[in-house]
């Protein structure tokens, strides 16, 4: 981590978006292994909330009744997860860690676990709910409700599929949590290379 001290002498002499293209010019100094973890790591949570986003719609499907348009449905419940979890990382985690605009762990961890609960786990079940609901009223798979009873009745069917995947909401959590934790290690790293003294690479 940027200690104080080396903050003020860098703070004193370049600004904030020079700071953040020495990191960037430096990032290719990282080990391999640090490099990937900023390079696939909002993949890795993206896949992961996709991943998600299928087991949600399986389970909506089933509730449901739905047997038609299955692959119609599947692709967008992959895809939009995949995309939004991926999108929203390197956006509040990544991207400030690599432009000198966040340095406290604590926050990275925090982003980290809130990215893996809301984008990679909530999202793909909310989203399943309207997409499989929409599909049952097509196709006849439900009595048509009244608007007085349509909340009730998605929060009567989701309960129950909310409790089924909550092995896999824990698991977007930590996940994310992990990622924020690896990215900040290899931050640690980066920042030494480009503001140490020595300015010596880090091996493998």
């Amino acid at each position: 981590m940027m200690s104080d001290r080396t903050q003020g002498t860098v703070a004193g002499s370049v600004t904030r978006q020079m700071i953040g293209e020495m990191l960037l010019k430096n990032l290719q100094r990282l080990p391999d292994l640090d490099q990937k973890h900023f390079q696939y790591g909002p993949f890795l949570l993206g896949g992961t909330a996709g991943l998600a986003g299928l087991i949600a719609n399986s389970l909506y499907r089933r509730a449901l009744n739905v047997t038609q348009a299955a692959i119609t449905s599947s692709l967008p419940m992959a895809m939009l997860p995949f995309m939004t979890t991926a999108t929203l990382y390197t956006g509040v985690v990544s991207g400030p860690l690599l432009h000198g605009d966040l340095n406290c762990p604590t926050c990275v961890l925090l982003r980290g676990a809130l990215v893996g609960l809301t984008s990679g786990a909530m999202y793909p079940i909310l989203l399943a709910l309207p997409v499989n609901l929409a599909l049952a009223f097509r196709y006849d798979n439900i009595l048509k409700l009244e608007k007085g009873n349509t909340f009730r009745f998605c929060v009567d069917i989701s309960m129950p599929i909310v409790k089924k995947m909550r092995g896999i909401i824990l698991m977007q959590v930590l996940f994310g949590t992990y990622l924020g934790y690896m990215n900040f290690e290899s931050y640690t790293k980066l920042v030494h290379i480009t503001f140490a003294p020595d300015r010596e690479e880090l091996n493998d």
